[in-house]
C-alpha cells in the first residue's frame, strides 16, 4: 500500500505498468482466466529460469503449497506437490513431502533448485 501504481490499481486502472532500470511489472484487470501456458508464450522470453503462478490448484503443475492457521487445508494433498510450507508444525504428511517454516527460504529455494536445475546455453 502506499506506491503509486497500487493506488492507480486501486482507484480504478484497468492496466498498470510500473518499469524501472532493468525490470517491467504489469498489473491487469482480464475479462478472462489466462492460462499459465498462454502468458509464457505471451510475454517469457529466454532467460527465465522459473515461472511462478498462485492457484491454479486443480492443474498438473508442481506444487507448493501454503499452510497459514488451517491445519486442516492438508487433508487432500494436491497431485504434483513439491513441498508445504507451514508456520504450524504439521504431523503424518503423507509421502514424504517436505514441510518449511516461512522463514526457510534458502531451504525451499534450495528444493527448487535442485528439482528444477537452471539450464546452460540457449533455451528453446
Amino acid at each position: 500500500e502506499g506506491k503509486d501504481s497500487w493506488r492507480l490499481k486501486r482507484a480504478g486502472a484497468k492496466t498498470v505498468l510500473v518499469t524501472s532500470k532493468g525490470s517491467l511489472a504489469m498489473f491487469a484487470d482480464v475479462d478472462k482466466e489466462v492460462r499459465v501456458e498462454e502468458l509464457r508464450e505471451r510475454y517469457v522470453r529466454d532467460g527465465t529460469d522459473l515461472i511462478i503462478a498462485e492457484g491454479w490448484k486443480s492443474e498438473g503443475y508442481p506444487k507448493v503449497v501454503v499452510v497459514r492457521d488451517h491445519v486442516g487445508e492438508v487433508e487432500v494433498l494436491p497431485e504434483g506437490l513439491l513441498a508445504l510450507v507451514s508456520n504450524k508444525p504439521l504431523d503424518q504428511v503423507p509421502g514424504g513431502v517436505p514441510v518449511f517454516h516461512p522463514d526457510d527460504i534458502s531451504g525451499l529455494a534450495s528444493l527448487i533448485g535442485k528439482r528444477f536445475p537452471l539450464r546452460r546455453g540457449p533455451r528453446a
